[in-house]
């Protein structure tokens, strides 16, 4: 067999989320975790505009989900705690030489490094849960890793993190090696290019110390979209530009140097919590469009979205507020993702 990840630019057969349950994630108030479902539907909505999405929903919330979620989302009731689909969930690949044939690597997942606040062993299960519902072919791996810490082209090349799939909470025997070598039987990556950090808010308590998903991504092989931190007072200003320049003398899986594409940060330096993460590469491609994120600034969010419909050539780009997403911990990409449609 040869699995291959596909480029989230590749026609989808469908979008994958789970809707939130009541806990620490989700807030302590009446007002904090209605504003936390809205955030989920809201996106749910805004993809259902392109394509199906199938929502995985802890009994407990099924009456909620029935109630906010339209009829264009399908429910599939299963046992749910950590919610963000993109990192407990599977990542989907095909076989090239098996016309037809879907395959979902079911990562192993520990709550970002078994943090003592996570509560992960039951949307651990959701890989082969998905995968089951989705008819795939279940691709086992026992490397601990997340689908938002990693992007692909499609065409051989991965972006990862130093301090992600090699951090010792998560993978302690691994080197780069032997993450490479996973790469290439799970996903069917043939080059790695390694970031040596993450954006500074996602190594704070409840962060995944360093998910690529929020800093960069590849629109289109040899093309990179990159968080760029224009504000000096942010420390992420620094970890801008020192990714800019490493990611310039880097080159994807054909020999070629990246055509970085800068795309600015919102205004926004700081919330009641410290220096934000804010991010508008955290988004979603989907069938025919771009599932952005928001963050209630007028000229931001318009550049940003003029930025995606330059890079994404025939999509539609739709901005969603993400900024209940991002105060607990992620954005659109993060509880998003995509099932490739399978050519016959």
């Amino acid at each position: 067999m040869s699995w291959r990840m596909p480029s989230e630019t590749a026609v989808h057969e469908r979008t994958w989320m789970s809707f939130p349950r009541e806990g620490l994630t989700l807030g302590a108030a009446d007002g904090e975790r209605e504003a936390g479902y809205a955030a989920w539907t809201a996106v749910a909505h805004a993809v259902a505009e392109f394509e199906p999405v199938a929502m995985v929903v802890d009994p407990s919330e099924t009456p909620r989900a029935r109630r906010m979620l339209s009829a264009d989302v399908e429910i599939i009731e299963a046992p749910v705690d950590e919610y963000w689909m993109r990192d407990a969930g599977p990542t989907f690949v095909v076989d090239d030489d098996r016309p037809g044939v879907l395959g979902a690597v079911d990562w192993t997942f520990n709550g970002w490094g078994d943090h003592g606040w996570a509560q992960w062993s039951l949307s651990a299960e959701h890989g082969r849960l998905v995968a089951g519902v989705a008819g795939a072919e279940i691709v086992s791996s026992l490397l601990v890793n997340e689908g938002g810490g990693f992007h692909v082209d499609g065409a051989g090349t991965v972006l990862l993190t130093e301090t992600v799939q090699l951090d010792p909470r998560r993978n302690p025997y691994a080197d780069k090696a032997r993450v490479e070598a996973e790469m290439l039987r799970t996903i069917g990556a043939t080059h790695a290019v390694w970031l040596p950090r993450g954006l500074t808010r996602d190594y704070g308590e409840f962060g995944t110390s360093g998910h690529v998903d929020i800093v960069a991504t590849i629109p289109s092989p040899g093309t990179l979209l990159l968080h760029d931190q224009r504000d000096r007072q942010h420390p992420d200003s620094a970890v801008s530009r020192e990714l800019r320049a490493h990611l310039a003398g880097q080159r994807d899986a054909a020999g070629r140097a990246f055509t970085i594409i800068d795309l600015p940060a919102p205004a926004t330096v700081r919330d009641g919590e410290g220096y934000v993460d804010w991010s508008y590469v955290n988004h979603l491609v989907v069938n025919g469009g771009v599932i952005a994120c928001g963050f209630g600034e007028e000229v931001a969010d318009a550049r940003a979205r003029d930025i995606l419909t330059d890079v994404y050539p025939g999509r539609r780009v739709v901005t969603v507020d993400a900024r209940e997403l991002f105060a607990r911990g992620g954005g659109i990409h993060c509880i998003t993702q995509q099932q490739p449609a399978v050519p016959a």
